[in-house]
């Protein structure tokens, strides 16, 4: 039975988060917590609203997820100067600390994932990977575009 591109990106997924998650048990820090840590390294001081819509989980579970790692003292809300309401999301020294073990720990995984593969096909993994994420992103923008 040959498997559709959807199934196996989503199986793959799946299992990579089982294996990151196995890996960290004893860290305290999920696939998902470590996404958001990610994406928050990448846009420091991004306010929560946005920072859900990147990373497409509703506004009250991102909420939840600070929560955890705001009481972990990974990550800092200061209020934003521009709007007393909202707040500005920072990594804490102790994310950065966390971080860089963790990404060794990430490299690793994956390591094992493309086990077998040569360079040149790892690269084009990843080429091909990103052009399917970014035809559906566009597709979604469209989308939500024409419906507004």
């Amino acid at each position: 039975m040959s498997e559709t591109i959807g199934f196996l990106l989503n199986d793959t997924a799946r299992l990579f988060r089982r294996s990151f998650n196995a890996r960290t048990k004893g860290s305290g820090i999920t696939a998902l917590q470590w996404r958001l840590i990610t994406y928050l390294k990448r846009h420091e001081g991004i306010r929560q609203g946005p920072l859900a819509e990147l990373i497409e989980v509703e506004p009250i579970t991102l909420s939840r997820m600070v929560d955890r790692l705001v009481e972990s003292e990974l990550v800092e809300r200061r209020a934003d100067p521009a709007d007393r309401r909202a707040w500005r999301l920072y990594l804490t020294p102790r994310a950065g600390d966390l971080l860089g073990g963790m990404r060794e720990m990430a490299d690793a995984l994956t390591a094992e994932a493309t086990e077998g593969l040569s360079d040149a096909e790892r690269d084009q993994l990843i080429d091909l990977v990103e052009r399917v994420r970014a035809n559906l992103s566009r597709r979604i923008c469209q989308k939500e575009e024409e419906t507004v």
